[in-house]
């Protein structure tokens, strides 16, 4: 038995999120039916770094699974490629000790999350990209941007939905970068709370549009209070960049 380490890039739009759903479409659902083909009917469960919700793309999700066929490493990704639908690509396979784990082992992650400041919509950006059309004061958001870096409890960043008892994390880097009509942000981090990033956006918007002071991140952060921070920007403007382990 073999244990294989998989990035996987996936647009998200026609899919309920990553896990397993019982009637839903999902990528994790996509995945295992690919190798339950490949090992002629055997299921095959895979393990993720993390969950993506619905509409939410990924550049660099890494899964493992096990296996026991005699698959030469260079020939997986055409295997699993070939058996996979369009919007789900294995981009690198590698094998890995039985005691990896692709969630237990993270050591960080990276998002970004894509703004389109134009005037009109784009229809060829409308799962991509979040479409805002108003003015934004870029040096109050990179001002704001500083103040999330640190290791802090974010319940103020979190959703209500989240399992999650321990809300404390660390951001190691944020940046902001603008190519065209596109607003990209960057977030690193050691690891994320469920719409994390998109409530910080929502925040960072408001204060790009003058609703709120770059220097009141310190006090919606110490509130604990998800009424304090912006409202959740929407999924498709948000992909998981990279995992670290």
């Amino acid at each position: 038995m073999q244990r294989y380490k998989c990035t996987i890039s996936y647009d998200g739009s026609a899919y309920c999120g990553f896990q397993i759903q019982p009637k839903d479409r999902t990528v994790q659902g996509e995945i295992e039916r690919a190798l339950k083909k490949l090992h002629k009917g055997i299921e095959v469960k895979i393990q993720a770094s993390g969950r993506t919700d619905a509409g939410v793309h990924a550049k660099g999700q890494v899964i493992h699974f096990d296996s026991v066929l005699d698959i030469p490493l260079g020939k997986w990704e055409l295997a699993l490629n070939t058996l996979l639908p369009h919007d789900i690509v294995v981009t690198a396979v590698e094998t890995v000790s039985n005691d990896f784990h692709a969630r237990y082992n993270v050591t960080g992650k990276e998002y970004r999350y894509f703004i389109h400041l134009a005037e009109h919509r784009d229809p060829f950006k409308r799962n991509y990209a979040y479409y805002y059309p108003y003015s934004l004061n870029i040096d109050a958001i990179q001002e704001a941007m500083e103040h999330f870096i640190g290791e802090y409890d974010f319940t103020s960043f979190c959703s209500a939905k989240t399992d999650k008892e321990d809300k404390v994390r660390e951001i190691t880097g944020m940046k902001l970068t603008q190519e065209e009509e596109m607003l990209i942000f960057s977030f690193e981090g050691n690891g994320f709370l469920y719409n994390m990033v998109r409530i910080m956006i929502g925040t960072l918007l408001d204060v790009g549009r003058g609703k709120k002071d770059p220097q009141s991140i310190p006090a919606i952060i110490k509130k604990k209070d998800r009424k304090a921070a912006g409202k959740t920007a929407s999924a498709n403007g948000l992909y998981l960049w990279r995992v670290f382990y």
